[in-house]
């Protein structure tokens, strides 16, 4: 008798996302005690030994609510009898820095690269199809372009992502089926936090109006619109590499024939090379910018975040830093 239908899906989920990695590779979960992550977990424990690679599991305490610490451990010591060889706690300091939400994200992240650097190992998240439907309708709200709404990559860098594809309910099923108890953190119920909202509100509210299916429907937008990011950025880079001049910018010729989508993201690519941070570099300046292009009149330059600013001169636009 083979396993329970959930357990078989998270299997093949995690096999599909590791089949290109060499014997001998070391494959990490990060694993928080939850459905998603234990169940991932759970599952490389099988599926890594089976394509030849180790596995183990990393868990990050942040220390934000009591008995962190010892959920923690239980953890590390739960690993082997998950068919991994080893497991590691790691401790963090979470700032302030851009909320709550962020600060324990930026945390995380950072800990989980010293981890895959140190140990040279790939990284697996639990990410769900959920969980994508959620990042989708988030950014849709602050009116994000199709690099945002193609939500979270399957694979970047040492991170990979094997159940975007995969139901949050179904990663609950795969749990039961194993036998295991997750552990539920207070703050998924947390409505201060807006991701809470989308997930507890907004979108049973789409189900219910509109039909079932929403999250998946929200993933499968994700998958369109990396694919099409996807190729505009590679034409953008092309066009970038042809159109740059170091000491004289960029052709205003060459743009002016572009798309906008194409056109847009070039500029993106020189202002943050004369050092405008992407973090801050919006839409909005973005498209300041293009006026320069688009709009031109002979009108003053645009101020970028990060002291960059850019001014139209001789048919080509000059991207300068004042910090320079």
């Amino acid at each position: 008798m083979g396993p329970h239908p959930a357990v078989a899906d998270v299997r093949r989920a995690i096999r599909e996302s590791l089949s290109d990695l060499g014997p001998g590779r070391l494959v990490l979960a990060a694993c928080s005690g939850g459905a998603d992550s234990l169940a991932l977990a759970a599952c490389l424990g099988f599926v890594a030994p089976r394509l030849g690679l180790r596995a183990g599991l990393v868990t990050v305490d942040h220390g934000l609510q009591p008995g962190s610490r010892s959920r923690a451990d239980d953890l590390v010591r739960l690993a082997p009898g998950l068919g991994l060889s080893f497991g590691e706690a790691v401790t963090v300091q979470v700032g302030t820095l851009g909320g709550p939400e962020a600060a324990a994200r930026i945390a995380r992240y950072a800990a989980l690269d010293e981890t895959a650097a140190r140990l040279e190992a790939v990284i697996l998240l639990g990410h769900t199809r959920d969980d994508q439907a959620e990042t989708v309708l988030l950014r849709l709200a602050r009116g994000s372009g199709s690099r945002s709404l193609s939500g979270m990559a399957a694979v970047s860098g040492v991170y990979r992502r094997p159940l975007l594809g995969v139901s949050r309910t179904r990663t609950e099923e795969a749990c039961a089926a194993l036998g295991l108890s997750p552990w539920h953190d207070p703050h998924n119920d947390d409505p201060r936090f807006t991701r809470v909202k989308v997930r507890q509100t907004l979108l049973p509210l789409l189900e219910s109006e509109l039909g079932p299916g929403i999250a998946d429907a929200l993933a499968r937008t994700a998958r369109l619109c990396r694919d099409d990011a996807d190729a505009l950025d590679d034409w953008a880079d092309r066009v970038y590499a042809e159109a740059r001049d170091l000491n004289t910018g960029l052709s205003t010729a060459l743009l002016a024939e572009l798309p906008a989508a194409v056109r847009r993201r070039v500029i993106h690519r020189a202002a943050v090379a004369a050092g405008s941070p992407p973090s801050a570099l919006a839409a909005v300046h973005i498209e300041e910018a293009e006026r320069l292009i688009t709009g031109w009149t002979g009108q003053k330059g645009v101020d970028l975040p990060g002291g960059v600013g850019v001014v139209r001169r001789y048919g080509r636009l000059m991207f300068t830093s004042s910090l320079s």
